[in-house]
């Protein structure tokens, strides 16, 4: 058996709610790449709805996380495949901190120390419909076990503002903290795994082409080799024959399936984040707008909480992303 495992991250950009890396790995028949595995599932699931005679609704969609999410839409058809795929794991979160519990174990007494998150709870899913996840899980469940694929972990890292600050003033850029926690966040995935080739898929990290000098600092006991290093992608591969890593950073890679469920992960998670961080602002300003917390508008938003952020004490190093 071999593995692959993909990353992506959502809120890089804004200055509100937390940035979000996901990993998500899969045990595949041996010498099965990316390309083949995409193709591979979708033949897998397309048959096992024709032999259970189901439309094409049973049919679980694993995309880039803004193809399933539009802010005016909702988050239904995001949250309907993300937990059904979840779900390939055995990981059935009932509710919102059952969630955070399950994806991101590390956070957890971050997220709950802040204020718009204290006592929060509420069951999951949001907005899809359960009966609905519960047949795209169980469709693709028994597509993938038909071809020897096995979905093993979904785990994410999860920064919110105050450390978010303190990374960015350590590595010096925003880009060099993204790379580093990617990689740190990729490497405990593999350090679970058996013996197999692994291949780690990743979206590149604004525009970067250079990432050899991280591999090597996260992986310092390993001659970490250049395959190439370009504009569309970036290859680097260490380890003995039996346990070979590759890494590649690929532009687009959220089109490869791995890292395309890390993108809905990563997307579902910051979301998950946001609502009642905007409830909680919006219960105590009259007339707010809630806020995706991107630049411009968060500036915005953050004028408009000024004065009940002061009446409640709320330093700005637990609200603000400075980069």
């Amino acid at each position: 058996m071999a593995y692959l495992i993909g990353t992506d991250e959502a809120g890089y950009g804004p200055n509100l709610g937390p940035l979000v890396i996901s990993a998500t790995v899969w045990k595949v028949p041996h010498r099965v790449d990316e390309t083949a595995f995409a193709e591979l599932v979708a033949g897998a699931i397309a048959r096992a709805i024709d032999a259970c005679d189901a439309d094409a609704t049973a049919r679980l969609v694993i995309a880039d996380s803004k193809e399933l999410y539009k802010p005016a839409l909702g988050i239904r058809l995001l949250e309907q495949h993300f937990l059904a795929a979840l779900s390939l794991c055995h990981a059935r979160p009932a509710t919102w901190l059952e969630c955070w519990r399950l994806l991101a174990p590390e956070a957890f007494a971050a997220l709950t120390a802040a204020p718009w998150f204290a006592d929060f709870d509420e069951p999951l899913p949001w907005e899809a419909d359960a009966d609905a996840i519960e047949c795209l899980a169980t469709t693709a469940a028994a597509a993938l076990a038909g071809v020897g694929v096995e979905l093993v972990a979904v785990r994410a890292r999860v920064v919110f503002p105050d450390e978010f600050n303190e990374l960015v003033e350590r590595h010096q850029s925003k880009g060099e903290a993204l790379s580093s926690e990617t990689l740190r966040l990729a490497a405990a995935a593999i350090a679970g795994l058996e013996r197999g080739p692994i291949r780690v898929i990743c979206d590149k990290h604004g525009g970067r082409n250079r990432y050899g000098r991280h591999l090597q600092e996260q992986f310092p006991d390993v001659l970490v080799e250049n395959y190439g290093e370009s504009r569309e992608q970036s290859v680097y591969r260490f380890g003995p024959r039996a346990r070979r890593v590759e890494f590649c950073f690929r532009a687009r890679g959220e089109a490869i399936l791995p890292t395309a469920l890390a993108s809905m992960c990563s997307k579902y998670l910051r979301e998950l984040a946001m609502r009642p961080f905007n409830r909680f602002w919006c219960q105590r300003v009259p007339e707010l707008r809630p806020t995706a917390g991107y630049p411009g508008d968060a500036r915005r938003f953050k004028e408009a909480i000024a004065v009940a952020q002061a009446d409640l004490g709320i330093d700005d190093r637990v609200l603000w992303r400075e980069r």
